[in-house]
């Protein structure tokens, strides 16, 4: 493909058009806060600089809201997963899919392609490259003067008086952020944890890893590997471990994989928008529904993976034991043993919010699905249940009521909020109707907040719109 400069800089300058065409109104509403040493205090702090953080931010500054932050962990690069443990080739949704536009046409990613490379070519595009959607996601940031500090590590957060005291970590060491808002938008595994069976993690370093650890595949080539898990990260790391020339075996428990993908049916205006308003128990019957089949994943991974000859898939398989021997990884299953030279676990993760180290302190205070679900459980359950139950406006509740009203600043949009809102703080497809549900939520509470303020200020408003001399005299 052709690059041209020139659509791209047309591009450009029909964003900056549009962002002025839609600036109404221009006044800035929120008037600076000091902390109690004489600090400033953001009105928001966002946690995660992936396309999640990316659209919370844009969302923020159309409401006029400037006095916030974005902080990642990550250096310049490596928010979000396309450019670290993304191991698939494309997305996984459509090449039309929106979302970190919120609804700006020149923001969108067909335009920003097709401004580069031409129309016919995104017309012959299949689905989108990761490293593309990376590519695009910096653009915006970019174009939109996002406020984004990189290298910043959110180590945990706790009340202070009225605000909120955040503490981060960056290269000159830890200080404290005031905030009157946090949103945690880190991403698919930050309300949790990744797992693998027990007995795999106990085995040496050299001979496992998650799918989501980094791995040098380059050394798997000759090898035999075994990988454990049915979902797209499993095939996604099969598929890396046989392009760099191993023999690769993948194990589920389950009999069949799963080939239907429930996302694609929900992917629609209203189920994104309203599956909040919906009461507990039609929420949890259509979430547990989706998240007991899980996600199917797609054609694609599933022709990167089967085209080669050294790919064996071995259904209703689970692993039931491993153990070192001989520098090889040796994997029970209900078949007998089988002895590998390294071990995957595609095997996702639980939500567990004390698994966090930055969550730790306040997790026994927040409330669970546990707590809003009659009693008793089905153990069957438990990783359901286990999700945290989340307010209107994507925020934390307390699980006793008085413990912490702090909590109901902090908002979670990540894949924590899932039970509560659908596929929203983790996907592409919701974005353009979470994203503004979750800013408006916080306007409102300024607005609120801010109410005494503010009409002091209208009282005081007075500038005249015409002067007291007559228009002939002048």
């Amino acid at each position: 493909m052709t690059l041209s400069a020139a659509g791209l800089a047309a591009l450009e300058a029909q964003v900056r058009r549009d962002l002025a065409l839609i600036s109404y109104p221009e006044r800035r509403w929120l008037a600076p806060r000091r902390g109690p040493a004489g600090e400033p205090v953001l009105d928001v702090l966002i946690v995660g600089g992936g396309q999640c953080g990316q659209a919370l931010s844009f969302k923020l500054k159309l409401e006029r809201i400037d006095n916030h932050l974005v902080i990642d962990r990550g250096p310049a690069g490596a928010e979000g997963p396309w450019r670290t443990f993304g191991r698939m080739k494309t997305l996984r949704t459509w090449k039309t899919v929106t979302g970190p536009d919120l609804g700006i046409p020149s923001l969108t990613y067909q335009s920003w392609f097709e401004a580069q490379f031409g129309a016919a070519a995104f017309e012959a595009l299949g689905k989108v490259a990761r490293e593309s959607w990376s590519d695009y996601l910096h653009w915006l940031r970019h174009m939109l003067a996002l406020p984004v500090r990189v290298g910043t590590e959110f180590l945990g957060v706790a009340p202070d008086g009225p605000l909120l005291r955040a503490r981060v970590r960056d290269a000159e060491g830890e200080r404290d952020i005031l905030a009157r808002y946090l949103v945690l938008a880190t991403g698919i595994e930050a309300a949790g944890r990744w797992t693998m069976p027990d007995f795999v993690e106990a085995l040496p370093t050299a001979l496992r890893a998650h799918a989501a650890d980094p791995i040098d595949f380059a050394r798997l080539a000759g090898k035999r590997v075994g990988v454990l898990g049915a979902g797209a990260s499993a095939f996604d790391n099969a598929a890396c471990a046989l392009e760099a020339g191993a023999e690769v075996h993948l194990f589920c428990r389950r009999p069949a994989l799963q080939r239907v993908q429930p996302y694609k049916w929900l992917s629609f205006p209203a189920f994104f928008r309203h599956l909040a308003d919906l009461d507990d128990e039609r929420r949890w019957r259509l979430m547990k529904h989706v998240l007991d089949l899980r996600e199917a994943l797609p054609v694609e991974t599933w022709d990167r993976v089967t085209r080669h000859a050294a790919f064996h898939l071995h259904t209703g398989a689970p692993w039931l034991g491993a153990r070192a021997d001989g520098g090889r990884a040796v994997v029970a299953t209900p078949g007998g043993e089988q002895a590998f030279d390294f071990l995957i676990c595609g095997t996702g993760f639980a939500i567990d919010l004390a698994a966090r180290s930055e969550l730790r302190s306040f997790a026994a205070l927040v409330k669970l699905w546990r707590d809003a679900r009659p009693q008793p459980h089905d153990p069957a359950d438990a990783r359901l249940l286990a999700y945290p139950w989340l307010g209107p406006g994507f925020e934390f509740v307390e699980r006793s009521a008085g413990t912490a009203p702090w909590l109901g600043r902090v908002r979670l949009f990540n894949f924590g909020s899932t039970m509560s809102f659908g596929p929203s703080g983790s996907s592409i497809n919701a974005m353009k109707f979470a994203v503004p549900r979750l800013v408006e939520s916080i306007t409102r509470d300024l607005f609120c907040e801010e109410i005494d303020a503010l009409q002091a200020g209208l009282e005081a408003y007075d500038t005249p719109e015409f002067p007291e001399s007559f228009a002939r005299d002048r």
